[in-house]
């Protein structure tokens, strides 16, 4: 491992004439700590300042790597591999059966760390697993196969979730909640971004659950069960406030069989339950059927503690092909609008 000292050029220049004058900083900026093949990543980040750079080379790396610091974790790509150990391992983010956590605690969030460009694959738990952060970026990382979650976070606010490709994920490709163990009142994430991502063959694409203000755009959702499941319950604050624009949601066909809580799912694009002033909008979803409660294009269903929808607004979205219809409202709540959207088949009539 190599440490690499960044310097600063500090240069003035004088305003009347031509005289360029430059000087070397004095005080030493931020580092970047190189890891090679064979190098411990988790001894790299456990040296590492607060905004330092660990860079990941090529290679396959089998550990898992704990980060509880304001640092940047890169790869060089979808080369740098992240993958079990084998053997035991001290290390706590392996005991939980996750490739990469960050982790802050209650009042003290890790600020502003970084995971990017790398690929974390095979753990029995989660890819990139996130609790406690504030500004947290998770950016061209491909996760996959992983057993539960490819990216998760909970308990965190503006985290950026962007250029991800995530796949074969034993439940969701990307998870988000205000808590994975319990019900509480849903979280305000203070603008979290899910953007640019590329979610395909896992149990549902993004599952958000139990937040507010977050918005989930411009992602490709393919071969999954369900594409994108927005939960609520009867909490207060409930789940909601927040918007699904954008999206490219196509031929998530694939038979996942019912697990707690929830029926079997198969050929479902949005999926709205007990969330309230979500916002639905400008995405394309096309050719996604089956025959789940949860089955079509854009689906309003009560949550599994009986919570209704209300004053959700579905608009100008383009839907074809989807079975049993485009738009299915099979809610009782109040309050929730479609309009402006392009399709042919409702349930109930009228909805298009």
């Amino acid at each position: 491992m190599t440490k690499r000292h960044i310097a600063y050029l500090v240069c003035t220049t004088a305003l009347l004439g031509s005289t360029l004058s430059c000087a070397a900083a004095t005080a030493a900026g931020p580092s970047t700590h190189l890891v090679r093949q064979g190098d411990s990543i988790q001894k790299a980040v456990d040296a590492a300042g607060s905004g330092d750079t660990v860079l990941v080379s090529a290679g396959t790396y089998r550990e898992s790597v704990r980060i509880t610091k304001p640092l940047t974790l890169r790869g060089m790509g979808r080369s740098t591999v992240i993958t079990p150990a084998t053997g035991s391992s001290s290390n706590a983010c392996a005991k939980a059966g996750s490739g990469i956590c960050v982790e802050g605690r209650d009042g003290h969030p890790v600020e502003n760390a970084a995971v990017e460009s790398l690929t974390v694959t095979g753990f029995p738990k989660n890819g990139v697993w996130s609790s406690w952060t504030d500004g947290l970026t998770v950016r061209q990382v491909t996760a996959e196969k992983n057993g539960q979650w490819g990216i998760a976070q909970e308990q965190s606010t503006r985290g950026v979730l962007l250029d991800n490709s995530v796949r074969n994920s034993g439940n969701a490709g990307i998870f988000l909640a205000n808590t994975s163990s319990e019900e509480a009142a849903a979280l305000d994430t203070k603008g979290a971004v899910i953007a640019r991502n590329r979610l395909q063959d896992n149990r549902v694409g993004v599952t958000v659950r139990r937040l507010r203000d977050l918005s989930v755009t411009g992602n490709d959702f393919t071969a999954n069960c369900a594409a994108v499941f927005v939960v609520g319950d009867e909490n207060k604050p409930r789940g909601g406030a927040l918007t699904v624009s954008d999206n490219f949601i196509h031929g998530n066909n694939k038979i996942c069989p019912k697990a707690d809580r929830l029926p079997v799912i198969q050929g479902a694009g949005i999926v709205l339950t007990g969330v309230e002033k979500t916002v639905v909008t400008r995405n394309v979803i096309t050719d996604n059927a089956g025959s789940s409660p949860f089955a079509g294009g854009i689906v309003l269903f009560k949550s599994m503690v009986g919570s209704p929808n209300e004053n959700n607004q579905i608009t100008a979205n383009t839907l074809m092909r989807n079975g049993p219809a485009d738009l299915v409202n099979a809610d009782t709540g109040t309050g929730n609008t479609f309009h402006g959207n392009s399709c042919r088949a409702s349930k109930p009539a009228g909805l298009c």
